[in-house]
């Protein structure tokens, strides 16, 4: 499967983290940076992950800053976009079952490198429930 990730400079070593393991699972990984813990914009990394997810150039997308809510604004301004924040394997599932969420943001600050590999590994390989939840993501985008 094809995922883009892109950070900030507080997600840097954890998106280094998940890039590994995304390739050990023999995913391919477009890397959209931040490549190191200098200081940055997270938007200037967010848009062009969205953009991919949004163009259907890669599956799914995860982003990745201090909070996770600055990734998830600005991915969510592009309108074929549901990004989810998610700190834990539940709320990872729940995004997709019922959200059809197509980006994960993690926040680097809040878990640790083993729950976001279980996240993100939760996060692909869930699948959307549809049914009433399908009429509701339906109602998302203006």
């Amino acid at each position: 499967m094809k995922i883009a990730i892109g950070s900030d400079h507080a997600g840097y070593g954890l998106k280094a983290k998940l890039t590994a393991y995304l390739n050990s699972k023999n995913h391919s990984v477009c890397n959209f940076g931040t490549n190191s813990p200098d200081s940055v914009d997270y938007p200037d990394f967010a848009h062009p992950v969205a953009e991919a997810v949004e163009n259907k150039e890669v599956r799914f997308g995860v982003l990745i800053c201090g909070s996770a809510n600055g990734v998830a604004m600005t991915a969510n301004k592009h309108q074929k976009i549901r990004a989810a924040i998610a700190w834990n394997r539940q709320l990872s599932k729940l995004a997709r079952q019922h959200n059809n969420a197509n980006i994960l943001c993690i926040p680097a600050r809040f878990v640790t490198p083993q729950m976001a590999t279980m996240m993100v590994k939760d996060f692909i390989e869930t699948k959307f429930e549809g049914g009433r939840h399908k009429r509701r993501v339906g109602k998302i985008s203006c």
